[in-house]
């Protein structure tokens, strides 16, 4: 047939397939696009609650792989750490709001993780403007506590596996307990109870450890706040010379 007469050409002339490199930003886009389908399904049944469990262990696994794939590939780059935060952002808020609009959650936890957000990504701009990055030795935050609190892998990971217990821990309560079609069917209000309890607990200890990785950042960029804001006023205030 004329297809494989084209296809022992093609061997023949030594073409290869192009194969598709994974860089860390696209494993980061690709995360993000997991994410955006999982919650996509939460809501539309048990079972369809249960993939979006499964979705989002994968979209907080695509988080650890992004940066192994920097690291052992030596492509970490400027632009890739900004893409990685955005994705981070992405993803918090748009689960936290998810579930604040279902009622699972208070509304000021989606308010909380987008406030801390945007200061803390707000004053990395500003960093990254004076000429400082993420990490090495012209990283942006310069105390040990600062780097141990943000930048290393053990918070790195905790925050993590904190937000993938969360986001699975309200989404299999929303598959198994939750509307006509919940898995468990009726259980006791002392069962519900504890299980609310539990969301609540899990949440705002996230949301506790979110706040403490940011206060290095809001401590250590208020400098560049200051050193931006201080040139100006100063042009502000400077007399004028009569003509």
């Amino acid at each position: 047939m004329a297809w494989r007469l084209q296809l022992r050409e093609y061997r023949a002339g030594g073409v290869r397939p192009v194969k598709m490199q994974w860089t860390p930003n696209k494993v980061t886009l690709l995360r993000v696009a997991v994410g955006f389908a999982a919650v996509c399904l939460f809501g539309r049944g048990a079972w369809a609650n249960l993939a979006a469990v499964g979705l989002t262990v994968a979209s907080i696994a695509l988080d650890a792989l992004d940066g192994h794939i920097a690291r052992k590939k030596k492509m970490a780059t400027p632009v890739g750490a900004q893409l990685d935060i955005l994705g981070d952002r992405m993803i918090e808020n748009l689960y936290f709001t998810y579930f604040a609009v279902v009622g699972m959650v208070s509304l000021w936890l989606p308010v909380l993780f987008f406030a801390r957000g945007a200061a803390t990504d707000f004053l990395r701009g500003l960093a990254l403007k004076a000429g400082h990055s993420g990490w090495g030795a012209n990283a942006m935050l310069q105390t040990w506590w600062g780097r141990a609190l943000v930048a290393s892998r053990w918070s790195r990971g905790l925050y993590a596996a904190m937000k993938c217990l969360c986001f699975c821990y309200l989404g299999l309560e929303l598959a198994l307990t939750r509307g006509p079609v919940a898995l468990l069917g009726t259980l006791a209000a002392d069962v519900h109870v504890m299980i609310r309890v539990g969301a609540h607990v899990l949440t705002w200890m996230t949301a506790g450890f979110c706040l403490v990785r940011g206060l290095p950042v809001l401590v250590e960029g208020w400098k560049y706040l200051a050193g931006s804001v201080g040139p100006g006023r100063g042009g502000k205030s400077a007399p004028q010379v009569a003509m």
